[in-house]
């Protein structure tokens, strides 16, 4: 699920945080990508792939691995049986608490991403000299300046933007299968509805929570150039210097890529959890 998210998603995830970052360079969506192909090429849209992968990897493995654990206690503080079914809103309830695990595997391999991502813009601007254009240079970088603990800058954001996000992705998706069902069983469905559901889910989740991401997206580049003020500090900043819409520079990259990915995701995973379940039925 997190590669297919991935492979559909990332040239859109990219004008996103160059976007986010230098929202001065870009007039929009076109500008962004014209400009990008021109400087580096094709290959530009896809920087930061790896630890991409990496990142959807380990976080929808670990996400989806505690949304299971995550529903079962939502079942014990609601008083039901472990085989009931759960509401679309208690549904969301346990995905909401399943991001925060998440959370942990995903801040360090974003943080690489989103540096790679904007490393030219980061030399075009004059706050670095010399960029680093692999992932081990990145990696290098931030273990040589910040120590292990470096990997962790805009944990505190990433946290804010995923367990309420959460709610919205995982309540957006049941919501959206409950209304494909039609009184159905939600297992049956095909992979329209499955992919429409899923594009719904990640809408809700980066219309509930894009201007915590861009702050987060400034906090993990910028600080390459220098120590960087928290959450609430970058939030103030950018709020009065460059004004509210700062917050929502790159939103239509982001919207494309979390419907477009994000029913890659959701149609992935049912179709891949179906399979394996058929080969454990069949043992």
């Amino acid at each position: 699920g997190g590669t297919a998210c991935v492979v559909t998603g990332q040239p859109f995830d990219t004008a996103k945080v160059k976007m986010q970052t230098f929202p001065n360079m870009y007039k929009g969506l076109v500008d962004c990508f014209v400009k990008t192909y021109k400087q580096v090429g094709f290959r530009g849209f896809y920087k930061g792939t790896t630890p991409a992968l990496v990142a959807n990897i380990a976080e929808n493995s670990v996400l989806f691995m505690c949304y299971g654990f995550c529903q079962q206690i939502v079942r014990r503080i609601v008083g039901v049986d472990r085989k009931t079914k759960l509401s679309d809103l208690q549904n969301a309830a346990a995905g909401s608490f399943a991001s925060a695990f998440a959370t942990l595997v995903l801040c360090p391999t974003e943080l690489v991403k989103c540096r790679l991502q904007a490393m030219h813009e980061m030399q075009l601007s004059g706050k670095i000299i010399q960029g680093h254009n692999t992932v081990w240079s990145v990696v290098k970088g931030v273990i040589q300046k910040d120590g292990p603990l470096g990997f962790y800058r805009g944990l505190s954001s990433t946290l804010l933007r995923e367990v309420p996000g959460y709610f919205f992705f995982f309540g957006g998706y049941e919501l959206s299968r409950t209304f494909f069902a039609s009184g159905r069983s939600k297992d049956e469905l095909g992979p329209i509805p499955l992919l429409l559901s899923g594009g719904f889910g990640g809408s809700c989740l980066w219309i509930a929570v894009y201007p915590v991401d861009c702050v987060k997206s400034r906090i993990q580049v910028l600080s390459m150039a220098g120590k960087q003020a928290g959450f609430m500090g970058t939030f103030v900043t950018v709020v009065r210097t460059e004004g509210v819409l700062a917050l929502y520079s790159g939103l239509a990259p982001t919207m494309i890529r979390a419907f477009v990915a994000n029913g890659a995701l959701f149609l992935a995973y049912e179709y891949s959890r179906k399979l394996m379940m058929k080969q454990i039925d069949s043992y």
